[in-house]
Formats: C-alpha cells, sequence, structure tokens
C-alpha cells in the first residue's frame, strides 16, 4: 500500500528575466511502512520534490495524494494541521534546543503537537514515558539527561529523529539527514531509519547524494535537473 501518490508533479520559480523549472513531470509512489530514497546531486530537485510531499510547498502543476487525500487542494492551515499530526521532519542541521536535556527537547515536540502533560494518548504513554521511549528506540537511553552540547554529532541526530518520531507521524521526511556527520556516523543514523521500518513500521522518505547507503533503502529514485531517472 501506498502512503503517498504524486503524479505529473512540476514545480517552477520565477526567476529574473523569466522562470525556473525545478521539477517536471515526477511519479512517484512512496510504500508504507518502508524506507524510500531519493538520490541525486545538490540541485537536482531533491529537496524541491521533499517539500512538496511533505506539504511544505505547493506544486505548479500535477496532484500528490497523501494517505488517500488530495493535500494539493488543500489550504494553509489544513495543511499546517496535517504536517502537525501525520508527519515529522529531520534536516541536515539537528535545530535542538541548546538549553533543553535530549529527554526535553522530545517532550517538547510532544507538547507542541498539542499532547497535554500527564494525559495517556495512543499507546498508553504519558508524554514524559513517550519521550523516553522514543530515546531508547534509538539508543540513547542513557543521554536522555544530556544537554546537546554534551552529546556528539550523530547523537544530536539521534535525538532529532526521537523528537520527529515521538507524535507517531504516519512519515518521517529526512532531507540530508547525513550531510554534517562522518561515514561512520551517517551510516547508523540510516541504519536507525531501517530498524524504524522493520521494527515500528514507521515509513521513511530520505534524500541523500551519497551512493554508499542507497543499498539501504527499499526503493530508490534518482533525480537529474528536476527530471525522474530512476525508481
Amino acid at each position: 500500500m501506498n502512503l503517498i501518490e504524486a503524479a505529473g508533479v512540476g514545480r517552477v520559480f520565477p526567476v529574473a528575466g523569466g522562470e525556473f523549472r525545478a521539477l517536471n513531470n515526477i511519479n512517484v509512489e512512496i510504500p508504507e511502512g518502508k524506507l524510500t530514497i531519493l538520490k541525486g546531486r545538490s540541485g537536482s530537485g531533491k529537496t524541491t520534490l521533499m517539500n512538496i510531499l511533505g506539504a511544505l510547498d505547493y506544486p505548479t502543476e500535477g496532484k500528490v495524494m497523501f494517505d488517500g487525500e488530495d493535500i494539493t487542494s488543500l489550504g494553509d492551515s489544513e495543511r499546517t494541521l496535517l504536517r502537525r499530526h501525520k508527519i515529522g521532519y529531520v534536516f541536515q542541521s539537528v535545530a535542538l534546543i541548546p538549553m533543553m536535556t535530549a529527554e526535553e527537547n522530545v517532550e517538547f515536540a510532544l507538547r507542541m503537537a498539542g499532547m497535554k502533560e500527564g494525559a495517556e494518548e495512543e499507546g498508553g504513554e504519558t508524554r514524559r514515558e513517550r519521550a523516553l521511549r522514543c530515546l531508547h528506540l534509538v539508543g540513547l537511553s542513557g543521554r536522555a539527561g544530556h544537554m546537546p552540547q554534551e552529546m556528539s554529532g550523530g547523537e544530536q541526530q539521534r535525538v532529532a529523529i526521537a523528537r520527529a518520531i515521538a507524535h507517531r507521524p504516519k512519515i518521517l521526511f529526512a532531507d540530508e539527514p547525513t550531510g554534517a556527520l562522518d561515514t561512520m556516523n551517517g551510516l547508523a543514523v540510516v541504519k536507525l531509519f531501517r530498524e524504524l521500518t522493520d521494527e515500528e513500521g514507521v515509513t521513511v522518505l530520505m534524500t541523500t547524494h551519497d551512493p554508499g547507503l542507497m543499498t539501504l533503502g527499499d526503493k530508490v529514485y534518482e533525480l537529474e535537473g528536476g527530471e525522474l531517472i530512476g525508481g
């Protein structure tokens, strides 16, 4: 079953003296509970496509179905609610709150998603219990009380992943999540995504330009110059 289906998606940006076509006639299917990889060099259109699939931007043309709903027809407020409740994001820059511990960073995401303190949500967990469980899932149970500056880059990225999955999103979008990491930590992050799909049923869409990470994906699409050349 596909969680996302995009048909005929194009994106044009106005530039001085004309326009720039960042995407042209893109057709992709993102299977539920799998790890899908968008690969391509810088400027190939990966992030533009991810932003459209993740309801951060509108396509100039085409349609995107998300969990059976045409999100290209939704208004801004509806798309905000969709992102808040059904989508998690991980970026190259982890953007953790520096004055909060790992646990507090994850719990903050639950507060933003509307989970009340002391309340039990899906799975019968309180906000704190869910935050600690997510840190356990990413292998950081022993670092819950540490501040971001007390952790390595790889650990910070794993906290960011825990934060992104805390509200049980339908899909996790990861835009170049290994870009700022060395090879070993980058591979560890992608293996973590692999574990989350296999063991937790999380759907993950990840962009990368690193060919060494492709073999871990269930499905791989390649973009070049805004065109889909593989998949």
